[in-house]
C-alpha cells in the first residue's frame, strides 16, 4: 500500500523572516501566526459548567494579558510554572500566558494526591502554580515547595484568576527552539521522577509533520476529552487544533452520555479518544443492532461488510449515509475523523468504523517523542498497524527475533532532550547521536508502518522459552461487554529456570455483576467461560492457565491504562 506525504506545513514560508527564522516558530510564534490568520475562528469551547468561547483574537488578548500580569510579578525565562486541572480553556490560556511570558510549563496531572503533586513540583523546581479553585488551599501547606504563587483556573475571592490577570505591557523574552518549552512527567511519586524535557522545536515540529500523514483544516473541530495534561491530547488535539486555526471543544467529564452530548452540541469533526471509550461505544451500538433481531443483526452486519470492502478497496465511502441513522446513535454524524492513542486497539473496533462510514485510523508514540511518531493516513491505514510512520521519523528495529520482532528505537526532531535531573535515566533510554529507545517490542514494513507486539519490560518468558507479550492476549477480551477491566501478567511456575505461566485478572463489568445479583459463583464460572472462548482464539503457548476474578477495580492511569506493575506486585 503506497502512501505519499504531504507538506501542509509550507504556509510557514510566507511568515518566515517576518514572525520567525529558521524552520520551525516556537510556541508563541506558532499561536501567533494562527491569530493573524484567523483571528475571528472560534478557538476555544466548553459547555460545563457555564458555555464559554473564545475566538482566536480573544484568546491572544487573555494570554497576553496572562503574560503581562506574570511578568509584571517577576516570573523570567525559564521559570518553571505548573498548571493543573480539569480540562477547560482557562487551563489552555494559563498554559499558554507562560509560554507568551517566556517560561516553562510543567503540566501536572491533576489526579494526583496533593502530597505527590508537591514532591514533583518541589523535585522541578516550580515557582508558581496555575489549579483549579477546589485544590488551593490543599497544596504545599507545609511550604516544603516554596511556591511563590498559586492562582486560580476559575472564579476565586482569595486567589488571582487567570482571566482576571494584567499587567503593563511587556515583552517575555523570546524562547529559541532548541530550549525547553515544557517538562512532563510520565511516572515517579516515589524515587527519582521522569520529567521528559520538550523544546518548543519538539513539540512543534511534530505537531505539523504529524499533518503529513493527515490533512487537518481551520474549519475543524476537536474534541479534549481526555486529561490536558497528558501528552497525547496536549499535542495531538490542543496544539494541532490551533496549528490551523481550528477549534478545540474541551469536556471535563469522561461519561459517555455527556461526551456523546458534546460530541453533538460542539459540532465536533475531529474526536481522539482511548481505545478502552472507542470499544465501549461499539459494543453499544452493536448490542442495540442485536436487539433489533438476528435477522437485522445478519443484514447490518452484511451491509458494513460491502461498504468496509468497497472503501478499503476502491477509496468510496458510502457508509456515512448508509449508516447515517446508526452514527446519530454515536454523535459521529458530523464526525470527520476519529483517531484512537494511548493503547492497543484490537482490529476488530478500527474495522467497524470505517465499515461504518468512519475515517476511523489509530497513532502511536511516547511522551518522549513529543508523542507523536506514527499514524494511519485515512486513505491507506492498515487495521492491524498503529500508523505509518510521520516524515522525519527514522525507526529501526533492534535485535529482531526470527519473526522480525525487535526493540523499537525512534530518532528525529520530536524526541525529547532528556529527562529533568535525571542523567542516568536519560542516558539508558537515549543515545548520544539521537536515537531513543522506546521499550516497545514489534516491526515495521516496506513503506514504514509499525506493527506493536507489546513492551519489553512485560514481556512473560514462558516454560518453552517464548515470549509472550500481555497485550497480545488482552486484546482479545476488549470486545466483552461483560468485562470492565483485564489484566495479563507471568506468574512464576519453575523458579530456576524463570520461566512463567500466563494469568488473567478480570474485573467484571458493574452491569452484568448487578444482573446476576453479585452470585459470585455465577461470575466467576461466566468469567471461566469467557477465558475458555479466549484460549481457543490463542496459540498454545500463549494459553492463559491461571485466572482470577477480582470484585475490587485496578488502578489505572488517568488515560485509562491499567497500571501493571502495581497489579503484578498485588498478586505477586
Amino acid at each position: 500500500m503506497k502512501f505519499k506525504a504531504t507538506e501542509p506545513w509550507r504556509f510557514l514560508d510566507e511568515f518566515r523572516g517576518k514572525e520567525f527564522e529558521g524552520k520551525w516558530p516556537n510556541i508563541k510564534k506558532m499561536f501567533h501566526i494562527s491569530c493573524l490568520r484567523y483571528p475571528d475562528n472560534l478557538c476555544f469551547h466548553v459547555f460545563s459548567p457555564k458555555e464559554e468561547k473564545f475566538t482566536y483574537r480573544e484568546a491572544e488578548k487573555k494570554i497576553k494579558e496572562v503574560s503581562y500580569f506574570l511578568l509584571s510579578e517577576g516570573v523570567k525565562k525559564g521559570d518553571k510554572i505548573a498548571v493543573s486541572g480539569k480540562n477547560s480553556p482557562e487551563w489552555a490560556i494559563a498554559y499558554l500566558g507562560i509560554i507568551y511570558a517566556g517560561a516553562i510549563v510543567v503540566p501536572l496531572d491533576y489526579a494526583l494526591k496533593d502530597q505527590e503533586m508537591n514532591y514533583l513540583m518541589a523535585f522541578g523546581g516550580v515557582s508558581r502554580l496555575f489549579i483549579d479553585k477546589e485544590r488551593i488551599g490543599k497544596i504545599d501547606q507545609d511550604g516544603s515547595v516554596g511556591l511563590k504563587a498559586i492562582y486560580s483556573l476559575e472564579p476565586s475571592e482569595d486567589n488571582v484568576f487567570v482571566l482576571d490577570m494584567n499587567g503593563p505591557e511587556a515583552e517575555g523574552e523570546e524562547a529559541d527552539v532548541k530550549e525547553t518549552a515544557a517538562i512532563l512527567f510520565t511516572s515517579g511519586t516515589t524515587g527519582t521522577p521522569k520529567g521528559v524535557m520538550l523544546s518548543h522545536e519538539n513539540l512543534v515540529s511534530d505537531c505539523y509533520l504529524a499533518q503529513g500523514n493527515m490533512n487537518i483544516y481551520p474549519t475543524d473541530v476537536f474534541y479534549a476529552i481526555l486529561p490536558i495534561h497528558h501528552a497525547y491530547t496536549m499535542l495531538a488535539v490542543f496544539f494541532e487544533s490551533f496549528s490551523v486555526g481550528a477549534a478545540t471543544v474541551f469536556g471535563k467529564k469522561l461519561v459517555v452520555s455527556q461526551i456523546l452530548k458534546e460530541l453533538k452540541e460542539g459540532h465536533v469533526t475531529m474526536f481522539l479518544a482511548v481505545p478502552m471509550l472507542f470499544n465501549k461505544m461499539i459494543a453499544a451500538l452493536m448490542a442495540g443492532v442485536r436487539k433489533k433481531g438476528a435477522a437485522v443483526y445478519g443484514l447490518i452486519r452484511a451491509m458494513m461488510g460491502f461498504s468496509g470492502f468497497v472503501k478499503k478497496v476502491f477509496g468510496i465511502n458510502i457508509g456515512k449515509k448508509m449508516f447515517g441513522f446508526l452514527l446519530r446513535n454515536l454523535s459521529l454524524e458530523e464526525n470527520r475523523i476519529c483517531i484512537c492513542g494511548g493503547g492497543p486497539l484490537p482490529a476488530s473496533t478500527f474495522k467497524m468504523f470505517n465499515e461504518l462510514g468512519i475515517d476511523f485510523v489509530q497513532g502511536y508514540g511516547l511522551t518522549e517523542t513529543s508523542p507523536i511518531t506514527h499514524l494511519n493516513p485515512t486513505e491507506a491505514y492498515i487495521e492491524t498497524s498503529v500508523g505509518r510512520k510521520i516524515p522525519g521519523c527514522e525507526v529501526k528495529i533492534v535485535d529482531p527475533d526470527s519473526e522480525g520482532n525487535g526493540t523499537i528505537y525512534i530518532k528525529g526532531s520530536m524526541v525529547m532532550q532528556g529527562y529533568y535531573n535525571n542523567k542516568e535515566a536519560t542516558e539508558e533510554v537515549l543515545s548520544s547521536d539521537g536515537w531513543l529507545n522506546t521499550g516497545d517490542v514489534g516491526h515495521q514494513d516496506s513503506d514504514g508502518y509499525l506493527y506493536l507486539t507489546g513492551r519489553a519490560k512485560s514481556v512473560i518468558v514462558t516454560e518453552g522459552g517464548k515470549n509472550v507479550f500481555p497485550e497480545e492476549i488482552e486484546d482479545h477480551f476488549q470486545l466483552y461487554d461483560d468485562i470492565e477491566q483485564v489484566c495479563v501478567i507471568g506468574y512464576l511456575i519453575d523458579k530456576a529456570m524463570k520461566s512463567e505461566g500466563i494469568r488473567v485478572i478480570i474485573y467484571p463489568s458493574k452491569k452484568y455483576s448487578d444482573s446476576v445479583g453479585g452470585d459470585k459463583s455465577i461470575i466467576e464460572k461466566h468469567m471461566n467461560e469467557i477465558v475458555s472462548e479466549v484460549n481457543k482464539e490463542l496459540q498454545s503457548y500463549k494459553k492463559i492457565t491461571k485466572i482470577t476474578v477480582t470484585d475490587t477495580p485496578m488502578p489505572m492511569t488517568s488515560t485509562k491504562k491499567i497500571k501493571r506493575f502495581e497489579v503484578r506486585a498485588m498478586y505477586d
